[in-house]
């Protein structure tokens, strides 16, 4: 596909945020010109649903006569959502629906691919422009770029259709193409944050015709939708998300599948009765609802030292304590679905913060840091989503390399990936800790150029994808990894990682055979343990002083010896050690978030034996050793392997941790090899 264009908006509509060329936001006090447009605009929500702060829907409304908001239940879309995540995205299209109901406007609800549906009704409606907020994620911008070619057919009296892209700004920022790499060279800036367009109550123009406006569906009508369409197969694969990888891996320990308890999808359907809570859905966990609900719960969270008599900032204020899971990472647990669905923007979450902390400091903000630890949490929060998300789309628009970067959301969350190869085998190549997609480099083009289709992805933490304050654990990643093959890839994978990257692979064949064809372990971390009796699950990932501490520390370490550090793991071709791989370490250890994925190491748990995971996926595993590891002993960990791993295959090079990029071109012809060899046995196994 090629790449999206950022069009420019008419002078006739009010300053829209549009990247590359400029930013610019409303002015609260701006005077719009009282002639309307001819022809009715289609306002499209999909990640925007609130009326507040919401510069396309303010800018539809005070330039045409005609205005359609429109949403559209796209299974593209929804499948990527958890069940709790659909019930606050129907009680947000629920509550949106009634608030412009409330404007004498309304909510068009339709099922379908939205391209389609979009181009029939403004065939319909004889749409003049299509209003739509601007994306990342590959799929969306896909989908976007579709919509703009199927309104080139569409003729209406003023010609054809626009798409019109916004955003809601959030720092004033003036060249996105020249916005620093680094997150450290991003704040000596020190840009302004834009402030909230003020939520009107004006009259909405309505649409000036006879439609059908579809009814609001039920939870179970969702669920139904999304299972129509289930594959040729018929492996529901969305069941396969709905077990947490730590209930699968205690049954496997406990050898007790039949008892495992699906997270989802036994739980009722209906949301529990909204009652007051801003905690709409049945389970409880997150904030949702309306805009107003979000920010009510969002006065609470940021006053939670105040303490309240308030029952419903009590249970706000309790949720706090709970999840707390380590410092901060509270806000991202109770609202972080809200801020994904955009039931308020980021830049309202940080003026309420802002606004608050002035109220506390009698109208000054200190240079010393924030007076309360939610407030930090909060700001700290959407400042780190807006730095990936400028990160994310500046990385679209100069989508020049040899490979092309692709953005995957996964949990709210901006996971950076790429792909390469048309045909053949699906090849999914994961990196290990502290490093990113692009240590894959030498690997991606040779592999599909043998035939493959290849993803590699960087994992949450590392390199350009988003470093969110959660507790980052192996089986987390895991999870990513599960859900990625299932909603990128679609099809079971040869699965590739390297360094702890091996582990996670190991995890996830362990887990879900049912999505790897086979697995290649290349200097892979954990340990072969002879006659294990016991293996520990633990549950508790809390963070403590001593690992706040060692991270600082580490990180420390990390970036001043980083090059020493990196040419030790290539020894026998330290060349490969270059620049371009030193440098993205370094700019990498100053995005926002690092700490928090550094302070993950204190708490990793990898004595879950290698050979308790590989047990069940036999003549499935391939090992690629570098017997030069300067991380391990090599030689042990090859004779480990062969005594206690039935039915594996190892290879052994002269090479350090890192063979596939040291050795790209044997690592290269290995891993083909692998998987002619793999594939010809499915085929003997399985003839069509």
């Amino acid at each position: 596909m090629a790449l999206l264009t950022f069009p420019h908006f008419s002078s006739r509509f009010p300053s829209l945020s549009i990247f590359p060329n400029t930013t610019r936001s409303f002015s609260p006090t701006r005077r719009f010109c009282s002639m309307k447009a001819t022809g009715t605009a289609i306002l499209w929500f999909k990640h925007d649903l609130r009326t507040d702060d919401h510069p396309a829907l303010l800018a539809a409304s005070s330039t045409f006569r005609s205005l359609l908001p429109i949403y559209v239940f796209d299974r593209r879309i929804l499948s990527r959502f958890s069940d709790e995540t659909l019930e606050l995205l129907l009680l947000a299209v629920q509550d949106l629906r009634k608030l412009l109901k409330d404007r004498g406007s309304d909510l068009m609800i339709r099922f379908g691919n939205a391209e389609n549906v979009i181009q029939q009704l403004a065939t319909e409606v004889k749409a003049t422009c299509v209003f739509a907020e601007q994306e990342v994620e590959y799929e969306l911008r896909f989908v976007i770029d579709v919509v703009k070619q199927r309104l080139k057919s569409v003729t209406v009296p003023q010609g054809r259709p626009r798409i019109e892209l916004w955003q809601t700004p959030f720092y004033d920022v003036k060249d996105l193409q020249n916005l620093p790499i680094s997150y450290n060279e991003f704040k000596k800036l020190r840009l302004p944050v834009t402030t909230p367009l003020q939520l009107s109550e004006s009259k909405l123009p309505r649409a000036e015709m006879e439609l059908d406006w579809g009814v609001l569906p039920s939870y179970d009508d969702i669920k139904g939708f999304l299972t129509s369409n289930q594959r040729k197969s018929g492996e529901n694969w969305s069941l396969i998300k709905e077990t947490s990888a730590e209930t699968i891996l205690r049954s496997k320990v406990l050898k007790s599948s039949d008892s495992i308890e699906r997270s989802s999808s036994f739980r009722q359907t209906q949301s529990r009765e909204r009652n007051g809570s801003v905690f709409v859905t049945h389970k409880g966990n997150v904030v949702g609802g309306s805009t107003n609900n979000v920010l009510n719960a969002l006065a609470a969270y940021l006053r939670y030292l105040e303490g309240t008599a308030r029952d419903d900032w009590q249970e706000v204020h309790e949720k706090v304590r709970a999840s707390e899971s380590r410092n901060g990472a509270s806000f991202i647990e109770l609202f972080g679905p809200a801020l994904s669905l955009g039931l308020m923007s980021r830049r309202r979450v940080h003026y309420e913060a802002i606004k608050y902390e002035k109220e506390r400091n009698a109208g000054f903000l200190s240079p010393f840091g924030y007076s309360a630890a939610t407030i930090a949490a909060a700001v700290d929060a959407v400042c780190s989503m807006e730095w990936y998300w400028l990160v994310a789309l500046r990385n679209q628009t100069n989508n020049d390399g040899i490979h092309s970067t692709r953005i995957w959301k996964w949990k709210g969350f901006l996971i950076q990936y790429t792909v390469a190869g048309e045909d053949g085998p699906a090849v999914l190549l994961v990196h290990g800790f502290g490093a990113f997609w692009e240590h894959y480099r030498d690997n991606v083009r040779g592999l599909a150029e043998s035939g493959n289709r290849v993803w590699a992805i960087t994992m949450l933490g590392f390199g350009k994808s988003e470093k969110p304050n959660v507790v980052y654990t192996e089986l987390l990643w895991a999870e990513l990894l599960r859900d990625f093959i299932v909603d990128v890839v679609g099809e079971p994978v040869h699965l590739v990682g390297n360094s702890i990257g091996g582990y996670l692979v190991a995890i996830v064949a362990s887990i879900w055979s049912v999505l790897i064809k086979s697995i290649v372990l290349i200097n892979s971390g954990g340990n072969v343990i002879p006659s294990y009796s016991f293996i520990p699950l633990s549950s508790d990932r809390q963070t403590s002083g001593a690992s706040w501490l060692g991270s600082r520390i580490l990180l420390f370490y990390l970036r001043l010896r980083t090059q020493e550090i990196l040419k030790k793991c290539y020894p026998t071709r330290v060349e490969r050690a270059d620049d371009s791989l030193i440098n993205e370490i370094l700019r990498a250890s100053y995005d926002p978030g690092v700490l928090v994925v550094l302070e993950s190491i204190f708490s990793f748990n990898l004595s879950i034996p290698i050979n308790f995971l590989l047990k069940d996926i036999k003549e499935k595993v391939l090992v690629i050793q570098g017997m030069k590891d300067p991380i391990s002993d090599s030689n042990s960990k090859v004779a480990m392997l062969k005594e206690h791993c039935d039915g594996i295959m190892i290879k052994e090079l002269d090479a350090g941790h890192c063979p596939h990029d040291e050795v790209p071109e044997r690592v290269n012809t290995i891993i083909c090899e692998w998987i002619l060899r793999v594939e010809s046995n499915i085929l003997t196994e399985c003839p069509v």
